[in-house]
C-alpha cells in the first residue's frame, strides 16, 4: 500500500501567549478562531506538560495551529538557521489583495517587507507577535508558463548537482532575475 496525503490537516507552532496570538491572527489577517483544547497531560507522550492548543482558520480547510507551554523554558529559535528561512506562507488572490493587506498591516504597526517577485508568484514578508515569519503571496499570472520551463530533468539535475557541491546551479535563475539583477547591478556599483 501506497500512502497517499491528502492534504495538510494542520500546521503547529508554539506561541507566547494564546489569546493575544489569537488577537493577532484576526486584527492583521482576519482568521477566524476555530477550535481550542487544553490538557495538563500530553495525549501521545502522557508527560505532564499542561498546554494551550488553538487552531485558526487560514482559508479552504487549511488550520494554523498554535500551542503555548507555560510550564516550559521561554520560547526560542534555531540561532543558526537566518531568520528568513523558517516561515508560514500563506495565498492571497491577486496584486490587489496583497498590497491591500500590506497596507492593513502596516497600519497595525507591522513592518513589511516586499513586494519581492518570485518569478511564479509575489511576496510580501513580516512577523507574529511570537517572531514566527508569514509570507502573503499571489500567484503569478504567467506561472504556468514559467513552472513548465522547470522540466523533470532540469530538477532532478539541479538536485544532484546542489547535493555533490552545495552550491547553486543556474538552471532557474530566470524566475528570480528580475528580482537579483537589479539588486546584483546594484552590489556592483556599491563595491
Amino acid at each position: 500500500m501506497a500512502i497517499q496525503i491528502e492534504k495538510i490537516h494542520h500546521v503547529a507552532y508554539r506561541c507566547k501567549d494564546a489569546k493575544e496570538t489569537v488577537e493577532w491572527y484576526k486584527k492583521n489577517l482576519n482568521m477566524d478562531f476555530i477550535l481550542a483544547f487544553a490538557e495538563d497531560y500530553v495525549p501521545s507522550t502522557k508527560a505532564f506538560d499542561p498546554y494551550m492548543h488553538l487552531f485558526l482558520d487560514a482559508g479552504n480547510g487549511n488550520v494554523l495551529a498554535f500551542f503555548e507551554l507555560p510550564t516550559q523554558p521561554e520560547m526560542g529559535r534555531d540561532e543558526n538557521t537566518p531568520k528568513w528561512v523558517q516561515h508560514i506562507a500563506l495565498k492571497v488572490k491577486d496584486r490587489a489583495a496583497l498590497l491591500e493587506a500590506k497596507e492593513h498591516l502596516e497600519a497595525n504597526g507591522n513592518n513589511v517587507l516586499g513586494i519581492t517577485n518570485h518569478g511564479i508568484f509575489h511576496s510580501i514578508y513580516f512577523f507574529d507577535p511570537n517572531g514566527h515569519r508569514l509570507e502573503l503571496a499571489y500567484d503569478d499570472e504567467k506561472a504556468p508558463a514559467k513552472i513548465a520551463m522547470i522540466t523533470e530533468e532540469m530538477k532532478y539535475d539541479m538536485l544532484e548537482q546542489w547535493s555533490r557541491n552545495k552550491r547553486a546551479p543556474h538552471h532557474t535563475h530566470f524566475l528570480h532575475a528580475d528580482e537579483l539583477d537589479e539588486a546584483t547591478a546594484l552590489a556592483k556599483v556599491d563595491a
